[in-house]
């Protein structure tokens, strides 16, 4: 389930948010990504923010579906042209073998635990054979909201693993590292490419 009061400080900060981590510039993470899809490929930015990550990989090239559940994040990605942006929740996601790629960075750290499964159960779905994943989390134990209100569910990478694993997909690339958030701390993060399998059983 969407959480209201995460959503509510995305939509009233939105613009900080922008300019505190978005460039024009793809970063190291997005081309390590883009470099694992087919030329010209489609892509979903699953909670897209305000928009930039997603416009990167339509100059690249690829049809960029983008999706996040603030209205404000909403209003500032579709001030980019060519990238096709709805204003939805996790669980709207109903696409069917759609996808090269699904680009879900700093987005699904947001859901409940006992939701992530799911979700990564749509995202499979919405994935074409041998599509790939690309996943941002921060690491730890348990959940936890930031001075600011928002909800966090934190994951170790043995963790992560498995549940991708269980549905199917194998994991290519992890990075480790941390970083400063809109909150002020500093928090340890993961980031995983992960591909399914052809079969998608």
């Amino acid at each position: 389930m969407a959480d209201g009061e995460t959503i509510a400080v995305y939509d009233e900060q939105a613009e900080e948010y922008s300019a505190a981590f978005m460039t024009q510039e793809p970063d190291a993470a997005l081309i390590r990504f883009m470099d694992h899809l087919p030329a010209g490929g489609t892509v979903l930015d699953f909670g897209c923010g305000p928009g930039e990550h997603a416009a990167a990989m339509k100059r690249a090239g690829f049809h960029v579906t983008a999706t996040d559940a603030s209205a404000s994040m909403v209003d500032m990605a579709r001030k980019h042209e060519g990238v096709v942006v709805r204003h939805a929740t996790f669980e709207e996601l109903d696409d069917v073998s759609v996808f090269d790629g699904v680009w879900a960075n700093f987005s699904l750290l947001h859901a409940r635990r006992e939701d992530f499964p799911a979700h990564l159960g749509r995202i499979k779905r919405s994935l074409k054979p041998c599509g790939h994943l690309h996943l941002g989390l921060k690491t730890g134990t348990g959940e936890s909201r930031d001075r600011l209100g928002r909800r966090y569910t934190f994951f170790s990478e043995p963790e992560l693993r498995d549940r991708l694993a269980e549905l199917g997909f194998d994991v290519v690339v992890v990075k480790h590292g941390e970083g400063t958030g809109l909150a002020g701390d500093v928090s340890a993060w993961v980031l995983v490419i992960a591909r399914l399998g052809e079969s998608r059983n």
